[in-house]
């Protein structure tokens, strides 16, 4: 079993790996509604050279059972054999334009990071950052994340899982489509690592709220931050009580467009006094994303949960 990245907190924890979770049917994923919306696939300019530079040494060539984000359940990643070293591992979900996981592995050459992205532009530019860095240490892959997680990552074998700003889904038609909800907290614990960290944030508050009560309820998961940042220090109650959400919609305003999903912001009165929102992860680098969630002035929820040994 891989040790866990030494970070202030996240100690290592003793006792047995998670167990296994059912693997699913083939196929049972294209049934399901999927977190995101399919985007072009076309690489141009300085993209197709990275992919045409750089894809064999740093994608993960996944067998197939349908399109070409499934994974076929079948197969499974080894770490060891693709990095070419034993290292703890750090998986990152959506990892868009690469910039959060190329940062970190620049800033952490001893850890090995997988970015899971769906869309192709997006690892291509990843394979650019990976080029222009001259990191070793990461490795991508286009694959729908459900799966990676269920089949393709063997049990027990991430030592830090981050979701950093999902698709928030805002209208209530569509949170079915969010990808933090319980079925995702199980594969999460699936390959964890006991003591391994399951790292959160979003810009939205109705998904933060879930997010927190998806952890909290999940028996294999412990909150590193229970009770911490309660009533006026909670970034719950500062957006609550700025109105912010109302104002800028779920999304940052593009001139000449109109707020979007107003409607659908969370609703509260008074202090959030449950709390658990942890710190902004240091680790974490400041994305074009989240600088246009601070320049519309929305607020930022962190969440840290800890794989509990079994």
């Amino acid at each position: 079993m891989m040790h866990q990245p030494s970070t202030p907190d996240s100690p290592a924890a003793d006792g047995a790996g998670p167990s296994p979770a059912p693997s699913p049917a083939p196929g049972s994923f294209h049934t399901q509604p999927v977190s995101y919306v399919r985007r072009g696939s076309r690489l141009q300019g300085r993209r197709q050279q990275a992919w045409d530079d750089y894809a064999e040494a740093f994608v993960i060539d996944v067998p197939r059972v349908g399109g070409d984000t499934s994974v076929d359940p079948g197969y499974e990643f080894d770490a060891e054999a693709a990095f070419g070293r034993r290292a703890p591992l750090v998986v990152e979900i959506g990892s868009g334009l690469g910039e959060a996981v190329c940062h970190a592995a620049h800033e952490h050459p001893e850890w090995n990071f997988l970015a899971v992205e769906v869309y192709r532009p997006g690892l291509a530019h990843t394979l650019l950052r990976i080029g222009t860095k001259q990191l070793s240490n990461v490795r991508v892959v286009q694959a729908n994340a459900p799966e990676v997680l269920a089949t393709m990552l063997p049990a027990g074998s991430v030592a830090q899982l981050w979701v950093f700003f999902p698709d928030p889904w805002h209208k209530t038609r569509h949170q079915k489509r969010r990808l933090v909800k319980d079925s995702f907290a199980l594969l999460a614990a699936r390959v964890l690592e006991p003591g391994g960290l399951w790292r959160l944030a979003t810009d939205w508050s109705s998904y933060a709220i879930q997010m927190r009560e998806v952890g909290n309820a999940a028996a294999d998961f412990v909150n590193v931050h229970d009770g911490e940042r309660t009533g006026p220090s909670s970034p719950l109650t500062q957006v609550w009580e700025s109105g912010v959400e109302q104002e800028v919609g779920g999304a940052p305003v593009r001139e000449g467009k109109a707020p979007v999903s107003t409607g659908n912001a969370s609703q509260g009165e008074g202090m959030d006094e449950l709390g658990g929102w942890a710190p902004r992860f240091e680790g974490r680098a400041l994305t074009s994303f989240e600088q246009k969630a601070h320049e519309a002035g929305r607020g930022i929820f962190d969440l840290t949960f800890r794989r509990t040994a079994d």
